[in-house]
């Protein structure tokens, strides 16, 4: 599970992003993003390091692979 090592969340937000989400709103310290055909919002709160259990549940809820995570993190 831990195969992401030390992620900032600004990092998994410029994945977001280039996988098409986009930033919507922001409450507290979590930032909301949406995607067309998404069944639920994205959040991501601005911890650092991300744990890796939030990264899974994103990238399960964009139906996105840890294979491609890690290729755009160039691993």
């Amino acid at each position: 599970m831990g195969d992401f090592g030390s992620v900032d969340w600004k990092v998994f937000e410029k994945f977001l992003i280039e996988f098409g989400c986009e930033f919507k709103r922001m409450k507290g310290d979590h930032r909301i993003y949406t995607k067309p055909g998404l069944k639920r919002p994205l959040v991501v709160p601005e911890y650092d390091p991300l744990p890796s259990f939030i990264i899974l549940n994103n990238l399960r809820i964009l139906s996105a692979t840890k294979e491609e995570f890690l290729k755009f993190l160039g691993r």
